[in-house]
């Protein structure tokens, strides 16, 4: 990420150092590494300064991605949402790999890229894409949107949808926040002037 002049910004809350760890840092770090994680990076870097908000924050978001019942290219084209949304280098960087090999069509993923809606989409990529779409700039969603993801995904899924938005959303914000540094591309475009909503 840089600044709006171009310089790169530095790592507010890069890695704890072992010697600086306290005992709850230390038990927060051996169980994610214990999981199908392996360990701490991105997002976990900078919440490891909260363990018990990191070791909650982080069993929530192992259930959605590892767990869920969603559809999993719909799951990952929903967090890369999310990463556009909030112009996440590190959650686009780390899910755009995810989301292809999940099956979703690349197509959809360069649209997501380019801050645009995907023109073509079957009913329920449609639908997913609405939904998001709609609450993110409204706040709301409208009842046909409603009752579109609701024949797609039933409400459980429905649920499963919104917190995974919500889930990535608070990671987005956390590293956006710390300013994490992504490893390696795929990168982001820039984005284009301001659109009708402000972003």
């Amino acid at each position: 990420m840089a600044d709006p002049d171009g310089r790169a910004q530095h790592d507010r809350m890069p890695p704890v150092p072992d010697a600086d760890m306290t005992p709850a840092q230390q038990a927060a770090l051996a169980a994610i590494t214990a999981g199908p994680r392996g360990g701490v990076g991105g997002p976990f870097v900078p919440l490891l300064r909260s363990p018990e908000l990191m070791t909650r924050l982080q069993l929530t978001g192992e259930y959605l991605r590892f767990a869920s019942p969603l559809e999993r290219r719909l799951f990952e084209m929903a967090v890369l949402f999310v990463a556009r949304w909030w112009d996440q280098e590190f959650e686009w960087s780390h899910h755009h790999p995810l989301a292809l090999a999940a099956g979703l069509d690349p197509a959809i993923v360069d649209a997501i890229a380019h801050d645009r809606r995907p023109e073509e989409m079957d009913e329920a990529a449609a639908a997913v894409w609405d939904l998001l779409d709609e609450l993110h700039r409204t706040r709301g969603v409208t009842d046909a949107t409603y009752a579109r993801v609701l024949a797609q995904l039933g409400e459980a899924g429905v649920v499963e949808l919104v917190g995974t938005a919500g889930y990535y959303t608070t990671l987005a914000m956390t590293m956006n926040t710390a300013r994490t540094p992504a490893p390696g591309g795929p990168f982001l475009p820039p984005r284009h002037p301001a659109t009708e909503d402000g972003r």
